[in-house]
């Protein structure tokens, strides 16, 4: 078979060929050339990173005939016979096949022996996360005191599996994934080179698809290339990584942006039906979000793009979406695609994350807060005017002594917050267990999003809890009193964005849990003695009972924690 896949004929024989890599091939350069390289080295990273070819050139370029030199000559009998592996003073060795105590006893063995044609005998050894216990411990000795003759190169992919006794005894140097810009500029310089027409976009397509490794983008080319006729075209490489065009994905967007469910639902059946992959599928999307975010915010670093290429319609898109709808949309799909990692129907999920994302349209949330708003307002204007009264015409000193004494005024716990007792029975007599429920359930959801838009108002609610709840007010109990006071500082942040999730607007009223644990049970016993009370309640009573209109109105309007009632 004289055909070669490209990433064997194209592998890098300098180290200005390891490309996205400049931050460890400009140190290992100039540690040959000051003849001051260490005697063990660890390349770990991603795979296709370039770390077993590194290895190799280290190796060409300390033997070099011309040695010492930054890049090895590629001419000289002792690069050549290294390139060629007919030199066996440079072994590597596949730790994956070789990991027992009796093939790194062996290596420990042969090191003391000097090298037969070149100057340094240097052992690669790959995925040397798979050796064992027993051959680690074998291997640490030689580490530690290896002949002057001898390097390690270590290379692995799992860095975190090797024991620390090896790690400390080795320069370590961490491969990065390779950017989507240097995959490309390689691509274009091998085809050039092999003379094979391939498009720009589909290039850039396959690097996105390779998501970083050098190795597997020219997979993907060969294969592509096989697959093609003349040319290399985005069908062609779409068909193959079994990625979407930037216009299908652009028209899915569209569609949920203008809620058209029925167009978005028959596109990705029609990707699926395709044979596209539903992961892919949602793993595109995700990134051309974030380029439309990217571009919205910062338009110069459009070279940062991962998916998308600045044509007329992405930027035509980047005008018509909102960044908030963009982020939301995100967190959407990224929920699915962590919901598909473990189902048999993936197309279920994206279908109701479309469905979720179509109903979280920020005009139905905008035209929520600005009901809220609307409400609130008129409610401002109301009290003005019933203060405005109240100055005018203020409460006679008859009708203040015959006001009942019964009620238990705003107490005032040590750190100065009132506690609204009477608002708070109000709240108990109207409360229902399924308007608890219903703010619990969206309770995490609400906290999350808090965490996102007011980190010091999460921070005070995170030692509170529902408690009870009505249709208008939600009691939280605080485990601190001084919490109280702070989430009252924090009330028109918590309030409109609870509104936001329970649909519908509701008043917080903290207190501490000590004092709601006596208030509750209070009132549970006022519950069992209520049908002894109403059976021997005369007309008299039920005066007494009652509060002056005035004050109930007052209470209504300002809350207890600005009224304060005296004799």
């Amino acid at each position: 078979m004289s055909y070669q896949a490209l990433y064997r004929v194209w592998r890098p024989r300098n180290f200005e060929d390891v490309v996205g890599q400049g931050h460890i091939t400009r140190t290992l350069q100039n540690a040959i050339a000051q003849d001051k390289f260490s005697h063990a080295y660890l390349f770990s990273g991603p795979r296709g990173t370039g770390k077993t070819s590194a290895a190799k050139i280290f190796a060409k370029a300390v033997n070099c005939e011309k040695a010492p030199i930054k890049e090895p000559c590629n001419e000289c009998s002792a690069c050549l016979g290294i390139q060629d592996g007919s030199i066996s003073d440079v072994i590597e060795i596949d730790a994956a096949s070789n990991n027992g105590v009796e093939q790194i006893r062996e290596v420990r063995d042969k090191v003391k022996y000097a090298p037969s044609a070149v100057s340094y005998k240097v052992y690669i050894i790959d995925e040397v996360h798979m050796l064992s216990m027993g051959a680690f411990n074998a291997l640490l000795k030689t580490l530690e005191e290896p002949p002057k003759h001898v390097i390690f190169i270590l290379a692995t992919t799992e860095p975190h599996k090797i024991p620390l006794t090896i790690i400390s005894r080795c320069q370590r140097f961490d491969f990065k994934r390779i950017t989507q810009n240097f995959i490309v500029e390689r691509m274009e310089k091998i085809t050039v080179a092999e003379q094979i027409n391939v498009n720009r976009e589909a290039l850039e397509i396959v690097a996105l698809s390779a998501e970083g490794g050098m190795r597997d983008a020219l997979s993907l080319l060969d294969q592509a290339i096989s697959y093609s006729e003349d040319e290399v075209t985005v069908e062609d490489v779409l068909a193959v990584t079994g990625s979407v065009s930037q216009s299908k994905l652009s028209n899915v967007i569209q569609a949920l942006n203008g809620q058209q469910v029925n167009d978005a639902l028959s596109s990705v059946d029609e990707l699926i039906q395709q044979g596209k992959d539903p992961g892919r599928f949602v793993f595109d999307l995700i990134y051309y979000l974030r380029d439309l975010l990217l571009y919205q915010s910062a338009p110069d670093l459009q070279h940062n793009l991962e998916r998308a290429i600045p044509d007329e319609s992405f930027k035509n898109l980047t005008n018509d979406l909102s960044p908030g709808w963009i982020q939301q949309t995100i967190r959407e799909f990224n929920k699915c695609q962590q919901e598909m990692k473990w189902t048999t129907s993936p197309k279920v999920f994206i279908e109701i994350a479309i469905l979720n994302i179509v109903d979280k349209q920020p005009t139905q949330e905008t035209n929520v807060e600005s009901g809220v708003v609307q409400k609130l307002s008129q409610k401002l204007e109301q009290m003005e005017k019933e203060i405005a009264q109240l100055k005018a015409n203020p409460p006679t000193t008859a009708s203040t002594e015959a006001q009942p004494q019964k009620r238990t005024p705003a107490r005032s716990s040590r750190n100065g917050y009132n506690i609204p007792y009477e608002r708070i029975r109000i709240v108990l007599s109207e409360a229902s267990k399924e308007e608890l429920k219903q703010v619990q359930e969206q309770w995490p959801a609400f906290m999350e999003r808090l965490k996102q838009n007011n980190a010091p108002a999460h921070a005070t609610l995170l030692n509170s809890k529902p408690s009870a709840a009505s249709s208008k007010a939600l009691v939280l109990a605080f485990r601190y009193d001084i919490h109280c006071s702070l989430a009252l500082e924090h009330q028109k942040t918590i309030e409109p964005l609870l509104t936001e999730f329970t649909g519908k607007p509701l008043t917080i009223i903290p207190i501490p849990i000590e004092k709601w644990k006596e208030l509750r049970e209070e009132y549970v016993r006022k519950q069992k003695n209520n049908s002894d009370e109403i059976e021997g309640e005369t007309p008299s009573s039920r005066e007494e009972g009652e509060e002056d209109p005035l004050i109930s109105e007052a209470r209504k309007l300002a809350g207890d924690n600005l009224i304060d009632i005296q004799d």
